[in-house]
């Protein structure tokens, strides 16, 4: 009875007078005399509150890189094909489609729409890469943002420059196969890390006009008009009632002479990256489950030890008069602490890990697979502060489990009165 002085000295001192005592003759008006309780309660389960910590840095380095990762491939396939991307019928990359018209008359409407942050022109083109004894077939990819690398001026990825063994600076030969054979001598201006850096989906930007004068087009034809949208439209969903929606637009709108065009989202060109990003999220949510259920039957085994170390306390308190609810607040509240405690620390070291990774990219991964060179992490607070609070309230609910264990707690048996 140490830890509660106050109380048994009052019990003690009006035993034989058989009354029960109010509140306010133990604690202050203002003060609840379970809170005052846990106060004085010390929760011993070290291993367990460690166990709180580990979980929830887990939790949010999880989060933060499913975030990371889904950021980091939606804006990579924003740059290469857009959002929602407006095509001829007969689009063909090598260069023997339709152009379309670079301001149609159906653009402003589109333009206007909710979520539609702008409208790109870009012009494509296959070719074939030479350097020295290498070739390599590539995407070339014209735009406006493109025609600051100069006349003839490229950006290539990286993947290109390590295989080819080409630098900024160097000269980069490349053939353009139609009816006639065109060849062009590009200067590499930069070199970029791409999302879509694999061997078949290798992307060069290059100026919209020197890909125009290759198609033998003028600067009001383009292969295509790339929809950026804002950034809560850019979910499958989102993205895909966009497309309909433009698509329908494009149709209704269009003038006879204009040339038909077919609307598709990234979703519906891209459909397998969307699906790994789904993977994410169900390991996310897998982690976040089995994470939550660690920590929440270690919390279970330490409030289990503080109840049964303080039976005689339980049992005073039922004397008391105190029902079997007050006195499992008092339990909880002293473990709701612990809880607390370890999400905030877990919290701060999550961040922090995640800071190093974002300004160092420390660890590294196989673009290939990965698609990124690198692990992503992207501090979501919204995500973050729902996955807390799901945790924290779940491994609270868990431990209404072992508070049942105050209901068997006999005070005949477990308080002895000298």
């Amino acid at each position: 009875m140490r830890i509660f002085p106050e109380i048994n000295a009052a019990f003690c001192r009006n035993r034989m007078k058989m009354r029960t005592f109010t509140r306010s003759e133990i604690l202050p008006d203002y003060m609840d005399v379970s809170l005052f309780i846990a106060k004085r309660l010390r929760f011993k389960g070290k291993v367990a509150a460690l166990c709180i910590t580990v979980s929830f840095l887990v939790v949010i380095v999880a989060v933060a890189v499913s975030s990371g990762f889904r950021n980091e491939i939606r804006d990579g396939l924003s740059s290469f094909s857009g959002d929602v991307r407006l095509t001829p019928v007969d689009m063909n990359p090598v260069g023997d489609s339709s152009p379309v018209e670079r301001n149609p008359s159906y653009l402003a409407h589109i333009s206007s729409l909710p979520g539609v942050k702008s409208i790109v022109p870009v012009v494509y083109r296959a070719g074939i890469v030479k350097h020295g004894e290498n070739i390599h077939g590539v995407i070339l990819k014209g735009t406006e943002q493109g025609d600051s690398l100069g006349t003839l001026g490229v950006s290539i990825p990286s993947a290109l420059a390590s295989m080819m063994g080409l630098r900024e600076g160097d000269d980069m030969l490349t053939y353009f196969v139609g009816e006639n054979v065109r060849v062009r001598k590009f200067k590499v201006r930069s070199v970029y890390d791409g999302i879509l850096d694999v061997k078949d989906k290798l992307v060069v930007y290059a100026g919209i006009s020197d890909l125009q004068r290759v198609n033998g087009w003028d600067r009001s034809q383009v292969s295509a008009l790339e929809v950026m949208l804002e950034d809560r439209y850019r979910t499958v969903s989102g993205m895909n009632a966009m497309a309909d929606e433009i698509g329908f637009i494009a149709y209704n709108d269009s003038s006879d002479d204009e040339e038909p065009v077919v609307s598709s989202s990234a979703v519906e060109m891209y459909p397998q990256l969307f699906d790994w990003l789904n993977l994410i999220d169900f390991n996310v949510l897998f982690i976040l489950v089995l994470m939550t259920i660690v920590a929440g039957f270690n919390m279970i085994s330490g409030l289990l030890i503080m109840l049964f170390e303080n039976i005689s306390t339980i049992g005073l308190l039922k004397a008391l008069g105190m029902t079997d609810r007050s006195i499992a607040k008092v339990f909880l509240a002293s473990s709701s602490v612990i809880v607390f405690k370890g999400m905030v620390l877990g919290n701060l070291i999550a961040l922090a890990l995640c800071a190093v990774q974002w300004t160092t990219r420390l660890i590294s991964l196989n673009p290939a697979n990965y698609f990124v060179s690198y692990v992503p992490v992207h501090i979501d607070l919204p995500m973050i502060l729902l996955a807390d609070a799901a945790v924290y309230c779940i491994i609270m609910l868990l431990l209404l489990i072992p508070s049942l264990f105050i209901a068997r707690v006999d005070p005949v048996r477990t308080v002895s009165v000298r």
